[in-house]
């Protein structure tokens, strides 16, 4: 993964310097940004930043507000972080797009993983894989959904999941298999973590949102049959 550039912005000079120092030894480049209004300049500057790992607190603008912004005109992957470690912040980063969430104190050697498993997804050119199923056709080099034909905007994590739906069509998905599968670490927040994204999900896919089915109390199942059998 060497020339990946990664953005870091945290107004804490040490954990942007410890951050860095592991991301580089790993062989990625870093920018850095002291405050929000540096990060969205150091983006906007320079088009081949490939992550952005971005602090909640921050002066001039939050981390929110951030992600707010650069998600109006990007689906580049971000990881946030956070010393309050509240479930509250965490589903509005979710809402907002934010891909991962990590809590302050952390170990880098998680966030770098975490990291290179999200490069690993969106820099891999050896899955010239199209699934297609009800209308619903994803190409996983590409990054691109297509619903009969006209395509549709998707965050990292709702293609993810929608990509791990398609995959395992027909069967019965538990909350805890879904987020160990498209989070990629074992997951100890609230459920509604899945919840929210789903729901995102199904509002995109529109009708076909109706394939994503709620099995009460265990987690969701992707069927075609049964939703042309109703």
């Amino acid at each position: 993964m060497d020339n990946i550039k990664i953005l870091v912005a945290d107004d804490e000079s040490r954990m942007r310097k410890l951050v860095k120092d592991f991301l580089r030894k790993k062989g990625f480049e870093v920018v850095e940004a002291a405050d929000g209004e540096e990060a969205l300049d150091r983006f906007y500057e320079d088009k081949t930043i490939s992550l952005i790992i971005c602090d909640v607190m921050m002066p001039k603008l939050d981390g929110f507000e951030v992600v707010r912004e650069i998600r109006q005109n990007s689906k580049i992957p971000i990881i946030m972080l956070t010393a309050k470690g509240e479930e509250s912040d965490e589903l509005v980063g979710f809402d907002l797009g934010v891909d991962e969430y990590i809590s302050k104190p952390f170990s880098p050697k998680i966030l770098v993983a975490r990291v290179e498993a999200i490069l690993r997804r969106t820099h891999s050119l050896d899955e010239a894989e199209i699934l297609e199923a009800g209308g619903i056709e994803i190409n996983q080099e590409a990054h691109e959904v297509r619903i009969d034909g006209k395509p549709v905007a998707l965050s990292f994590k709702e293609f993810e999941l929608l990509h791990y739906f398609m995959v395992n069509q027909g069967v019965a998905l538990s909350r805890e298999k879904i987020l160990n599968n498209v989070w990629n670490y074992d997951y100890f927040g609230d459920a509604r973590t899945i919840d929210t994204h789903v729901k995102k999900l199904r509002n995109k896919l529109g009708d076909k949102g109706s394939y994503i089915r709620t099995i009460w109390g265990m987690g969701y199942k992707f069927d075609i049959l049964e939703d042309e059998h109703d």
